[in-house]
């Protein structure tokens, strides 16, 4: 790959007192993309993202960010980050209104089209005090706050938890929209993996720490095959002739098995049910069952 990441993590470390929270890791993330960062609560996300954009500091390794040591980060690449988190603190004594006239004053690049175009469509009350918000259109006007100025890299930590499911779809569309523009990188880190699935391209998945998935959505779904078994004649064998079964769920003349690693190809998973006398049917596998997979079944 010759583009240059914008993110470049090398074997970092972070412990806070005992605990390890990143155990050297290392990552690369590269522009136009939209990428999901999963993993458990306490799995190190939110640490992972803090150390992008210089809030902590490494306990070892090195992060980089536009090819700045992040802690270094200054207004003009600061100027070039959104950064929405669920916890996120906003202005309460100012009305709606005001905080964003307050934040936009500070990006000459401040886009009034999205600003209107988002404020009707997600139905923010402009003249409400922000303290008197409900955390559904908190979240709301903290996503606005963070892509009002356009900015290259738009990073989102947990971003829709509060929202309903209406606004959460509007939310995914227009992510869809900013994607758009040339060199836009987007990172999403959400535990609603039905929602990131929809629009990611790229999967990070970690846990404890550590990094166990780094892979396109295409190539991530390639790795897994989910099969549907008929015994067309008695019972199923009780010994499958499948390579690489990492779960089966086998009764009489039915079984399901999910097969992992250097799979074959769909006329070769036929000729092997064929032998058996089963007929077969490939299962599609959404992010959350291959999440699953990932996690169950690491090194």
């Amino acid at each position: 790959m010759n583009e240059t990441p914008i993110i470049s993590v090398k074997n970092l470390t972070k412990f806070f007192g005992s605990i390890r929270a990143i155990n050297h890791l290392s990552l690369d993330i590269y522009p136009g993309r939209i990428i999901g960062l999963m993993g458990a609560n306490g799995g190190g996300k939110s640490t992972l993202i803090r150390h992008w954009i210089g809030l902590y500091l490494p306990g070892g390794g090195s992060c980089t960010t536009f090819g700045i040591e992040a802690a270094k980060l200054g207004p003009k690449e600061l100027a070039r980050i959104g950064y929405v988190h669920q916890e996120g603190k906003l202005i309460d004594w100012m009305s709606v209104a005001k905080l964003i006239r307050y934040v936009a004053a500070y990006y000459p690049n401040w886009s009034s089209e999205i600003e209107s175009r988002y404020i009707e469509e997600f139905e923010l009350d402009v003249k409400a005090r922000v303290g008197k918000l409900s955390p559904g259109q908190r979240q709301k006007l903290a996503v606005l706050l963070a892509i009002g100025f356009q900015p290259e890299l738009l990073i989102l930590d947990e971003p829709a938890a509060a929202m309903d499911p209406l606004a959460r779809r509007k939310f995914l569309e227009l992510l869809m929209e900013i994607i758009q523009v040339s060199g836009r990188t987007i990172v999403i880190s959400s535990h609603i993996l039905t929602d990131i699935e929809k629009v990611i391209d790229h999967a990070l998945i970690m846990d404890t720490g550590e990094m166990l998935c780094d892979s396109s959505m295409d190539n991530l779904r390639e790795q897994y095959t989910k099969l549907r078994l008929t015994s067309l004649n008695g019972s199923i064998p009780e010994k499958l002739p499948f390579e690489n079964i990492i779960e089966i769920d086998q009764n009489g003349s039915k079984a399901i098995i999910t097969l992992s690693g250097n799979l074959k190809s769909n006329a070769e998973l036929e000729a092997i049910a064929d032998n058996i006398h089963c007929q077969m049917e490939q299962l599609p596998l959404p992010l959350e069952d291959i999440y699953q997979l990932v996690i169950e079944n690491k090194q």
